[in-house]
C-alpha cells in the first residue's frame, strides 16, 4: 500500500456537525470524496439538502439530520440515526461553532446571557459532542475532531467571549485524547481567518474591496486567506490512517499568522 492510501477514507462513516455552510460543508463533501459515508447536521434543514445530493453523486451514502449541537439529546438522535441508516459511526467532527449574532464582544461588556449562548456553541457543544460520540464508537473506536481557532492564541480585545471558549477546545482535546486512548483518537484543526458567512459577518467585509484591506491589515505571511478546503483537507488528514499516531493536537491552518 502506498502512502497515499493512508488519506483514503474507504468504509468509515463519519458525522458532520455543523455541515450546512462554509467549512463545515467542505469537510462534508472532502471526506465522502476521500471514500466516507457521511451523516451532516445542522440546525438548519434546508442547508443540508442539497448537501447530501452532493455527496450521493460522489457515490457516497449520506444523511441529513437536523440538529441543534447545544442539545445532548438532539446530538444522541443524530448518533442513533447514524447507526440506524449508516451502520456506524467512526469519525465525529465537532464543528458547530463561530459568533452567533456577529457583534464584537468586549468581555466587561458582556452579560450572562451572551457569555452563556457563546460558551454553549463553541465549548459545551463540542464537550456534548464527543461524549456522545464516545458512546456510539465501536469495539474498534475512532477519531473525535474539534473544530478550534486562531482566536484561541493570545488575547483577543472584542473577542473574548469566542477566545476563551476556542482555547476551552484545545484544553478539551488533549484532556479527552488522554482519556480515550488507545481506541480513540482526539485532535482539533483551528481555522486562520476563512472568509465565509460568519466571518463577513463578524468583520463587516461586506465587499471584496473591504476583504483585501483587511487582509493587508492582518499581515498573513503566505499573503492570502484560507480557504474552506484548506481546512477540508486537515480534517481529512486527522480523520484518515495518515494521522494514525497523531492524538491530543492541534493544527494551526492560518497562513501562518
Amino acid at each position: 500500500m502506498g502512502i497515499l492510501d493512508n488519506f483514503k477514507l474507504d468504509g468509515q462513516v463519519a458525522v458532520v456537525v455543523g455541515a450546512g455552510k462554509g467549512i463545515g460543508r467542505a469537510i462534508a463533501l472532502g471526506f465522502a470524496e476521500a471514500g466516507a459515508d457521511v451523516a451532516v447536521a445542522a440546525r438548519t434543514a434546508g442547508d443540508l439538502e442539497s448537501l447530501v445530493a452532493e455527496i450521493q453523486a460522489m457515490g457516497r451514502k449520506a444523511i441529513a439530520v437536523p440538529t441543534d449541537a447545544t442539545n445532548v439529546d438532539a446530538l444522541e438522535n443524530l448518533a442513533k440515526a447514524t447507526v440506524d441508516q449508516l451502520g456506524k459511526v467512526t469519525i465525529w467532527v465537532s464543528n458547530a461553532g463561530g459568533i452567533p449574532d456577529g457583534q464584537p464582544r468586549y468581555l466587561t461588556r458582556t452579560s450572562e446571557a451572551e457569555w452563556d449562548a457563546q460558551i454553549n456553541l463553541n465549548l459545551k457543544g463540542v464537550w456534548m459532542g464527543a461524549v456522545v460520540a464516545t458512546k456510539y464508537m465501536g469495539e474498534d473506536g475512532g477519531v473525535i475532531i474539534n473544530t478550534s481557532s486562531r482566536a484561541a492564541m493570545g488575547g483577543q480585545p472584542k473577542n473574548g467571549p469566542y477566545g476563551a471558549a476556542k482555547a476551552g477546545v484545545n484544553s478539551l482535546t488533549s484532556t479527552l485524547a488522554m482519556e480515550l486512548a488507545p481506541k480513540i483518537r482526539v485532535n482539533a484543526v483551528a481555522p486562520g481567518p476563512v472568509p465565509t458567512e460568519n466571518f463577513d459577518d463578524c468583520m463587516g467585509t461586506e465587499t471584496e474591496e473591504q476583504r483585501q484591506q483587511l487582509l493587508k491589515m492582518m499581515q498573513i505571511p503566505l499573503q492570502r486567506y484560507g480557504t474552506e478546503e484548506d481546512i477540508a483537507a486537515a480534517a481529512i488528514y486527522m480523520a484518515s490512517p495518515a494521522s494514525s499516531w497523531v492524538t491530543g493536537q492541534c493544527l494551526y491552518v492560518t497562513g501562518g499568522r
